[in-house]
């Protein structure tokens, strides 16, 4: 295989990556396809789910809250959320694109297995074995943080924005675009932010990053992340507002356990500015 590899001109190079982005493409819009024939359902059970006091988050909630006085009420079940359309095409164009968004979710890991199709011939066999264990997590992190988006963080922000009262005047009425926009927002930038182990692990190893800054600007992350939870999640009460920070910090940590060691004397230098 490696000596075919070899002999491939660039053209062939080219040729092979063009079949490559064909059979995504053709993958992309066979989910998007089948997405657009299920999303009304998809739309009814999944997407607006987390309208309604019986989503799965606030009965967990609901039951936690039971237990502790000093937490929030999740209990209510008069919320809801009401979504009105103020634009002519919105419902359709908001059909197309969720499709496609979901299409692209579903065949993430197919694209994987294409890109790590595609780059292997080029790889060691030690290589190899590295850079297929980062697909693998990498494709787990991103799903992981895109349920950790639908089940916790999306849901906590919409109950506490929709919840917000200015003036008893003013009655709560959520566009769709706006629903639409905060509720996909939420969730892929939290599959890219679970990433960020990988990304400092391949930092790691082409030599950009070491241990020591995790070590030395913990205290500027604590206090960055914090303004990230508060931003994510803009509640006001504690509960709230840890359960969106934690998992940012468990991934802070969990990236400064991937990455390489730093050299002793800069383990040194970082116990003589501590001290």
């Amino acid at each position: 295989m490696e000596e075919q590899q070899e002999e491939m001109s660039f053209w062939d190079h080219l040729e092979e990556l063009r079949w490559t982005l064909f059979r995504i493409i053709l993958a992309l819009f066979i989910f998007a396809i089948a997405g657009f024939s299920f999303m009304p359902w998809l739309f009814d059970h999944v997407v607006t789910a987390p309208c309604t006091s019986d989503f799965v988050t606030y009965q967990w909630m609901c039951k936690i809250s039971s237990y502790f006085s000093f937490l929030p009420d999740f209990c209510n079940d008069a919320f809801q959320v009401k979504i009105v359309n103020i634009k002519l095409a919105s419902q359709f164009f908001t059909h197309m694109t969720t499709s496609f968004w979901l299409a692209l979710l579903l065949t993430f890991p197919y694209m994987m297995y294409e890109i790590w199709k595609f780059v292997s011939p080029a790889l060691y066999e030690n290589e190899k074995r590295n850079v297929r264990w980062v697909f693998v997590c990498g494709t787990m992190m991103f799903f992981i943080g895109c349920l950790v988006g639908y089940f916790l963080v999306f849901p906590m922000t919409l109950r506490f924005l929709a919840t917000y009262q200015l003036s008893s005047a003013i009655e709560d009425q959520v566009s769709l675009d706006s629903y639409m926009d905060n509720f996909l927002m939420l969730i892929f930038v939290m599959g890219v932010v679970f990433e960020m182990p990988l990304v400092s692990w391949l930092l790691s190893q082409v030599g950009v990053l070491n241990r020591s800054f995790f070590h030395k600007y913990r205290r500027h992350a604590i206090v960055a992340l914090l303004i990230a939870a508060a931003f994510i999640t803009p509640s006001s009460d504690p509960f709230t507002l840890s359960i969106v920070f934690f998992p940012l910090y468990g991934l802070y940590e969990l990236s400064a356990f991937f990455v390489k060691p730093a050299p002793p004397e800069e383990d040194e230098e970082l116990e003589r500015e501590e001290a």
